[in-house]
């Protein structure tokens, strides 16, 4: 398996962002993608786990293969810990992978109600819906905000040992250092001109 983007042009609002995007990301890697904000990281995000369409250009995995999560909880907050997570993996067809609690540190809240957690508890939880739902090939905007420094290595170590080891993909967008081995893709080359004329710059990796 392979996520392979050749000459992708982006759009936010109908207006380019981005052009000329290449890159390809190999099973069991990641991809961190770099640049300012607005540069278009979320942007290409989106349109890579085909939330918004191309203007051009081509994106290439196994579609089902795909999934893509924001800074966003996405948590039911009526619901426990174990409720949100035996949720969404009902949602994708599987059953609840128990071992997610202890991967992000969630064994003791499992039965605690999503609304009476931290703003860093749920952030773990909202990311430890990754780790049941399946998908090979995951697009992250900013998955660690509102993590302390114990959360982030905790999901920087799920990403490692349980998701790329098993030949998972994971493109991510974040201004800090995950401590993966990954190599990184500079958007600021792939800015698209006020008037581009075409043309496409390349990085595959």
């Amino acid at each position: 398996m392979e996520l392979r983007v050749s000459d992708l042009k982006c759009l936010r609002g109908g207006i380019p962002v981005l052009e000329g995007v290449s890159f390809a990301v190999p099973a069991g890697q990641a991809l961190i993608l770099r640049g300012p904000n607005g540069i278009g990281k979320t942007t290409l995000l989106r349109t890579l786990a085909g939330l918004q369409p191309a203007e051009a250009g081509e994106i290439a995995y196994p579609a089902e293969e795909g999934a893509y999560a924001s800074h966003e909880d996405g948590i039911k907050a009526a619901l426990s810990v174990r409720e949100n997570l035996s949720f969404w993996a009902s949602v994708y067809g599987r059953a609840m992978d128990e071992a997610v609690l202890a991967a992000f540190d969630l064994v003791d809240l499992a039965e605690r109600p999503a609304a009476t957690l931290s703003s860093g508890q749920k952030r773990r939880l909202g990311l430890a819906r990754l780790g049941v739902i399946g998908r090979k090939v995951l697009f992250l905007d900013e998955p660690t905000i509102s993590l302390d420094r114990f959360s982030v290595k905790l999901f920087a170590d799920f990403l490692r040992d349980q998701h790329l080891a098993k030949g998972g993909i994971a493109v991510i967008a974040t201004h800090i250092d995950l401590g993966l081995e990954a190599p990184e893709l500079d958007l600021q080359p792939f800015r698209a001109a006020p008037e581009a004329t075409g043309g496409s710059h390349e990085a595959f990796l």
